[in-house]
């Protein structure tokens, strides 16, 4: 059986708001919509499931990320959850910047959790919260090929 990673869906508290600080990193919409009806009740579990989604895609078209805004049911707030928390947490970039990717992020009043942290000589990585609480990695590759 042949695989492929399609996509990660999120979940987000305000679809704008989100679209801006992932295409200000570099991802681009291809597409926007307003889900409703049975085929998406069906599809997502959810009665009267209605959504605004944009579809996001990484500049080397490899990588998709789909953001969901619910109109209906209503979404649901959490806490955000910790890097050590059983479950789907983060989504992860790898930038040629981090300086530049933090200063973007910055500008959206998102900020690392700790700090910039090098891994082995390799990368140097953080883990930012971004948008509705999403748990951004960034890394840069310190050893280009």
């Amino acid at each position: 059986m042949a695989i492929k990673l399609e996509n990660v869906g999120i979940a987000v508290r305000d679809l704008e708001a989100a679209i801006a600080f992932f295409t200000d990193l570099g991802l681009t919409v291809i597409g926007r919509d307003t889900v409703s009806g049975e085929w998406a009740d069906t599809a997502v579990g959810l009665d009267g499931n209605d959504a605004n989604i944009a579809m996001l895609q990484t500049p080397d078209g490899l990588g998709r990320l789909e953001l969901f805004e619910y109109i209906h049911p209503q979404a649901i707030e959490s806490k955000p959850v910790s890097p050590n928390e059983i479950g789907m947490h983060r989504v992860a970039f790898s930038v040629d910047d981090i300086d530049l990717a933090l200063e973007i992020a910055a500008k959206h009043g998102c900020r690392p959790l700790r700090g910039v942290a090098t891994y082995e000589d390799v990368y140097k990585l953080t883990y930012v919260r971004g948008p509705s609480g999403i748990i951004v990695m960034l890394a840069e590759e310190l050893k280009k090929n």
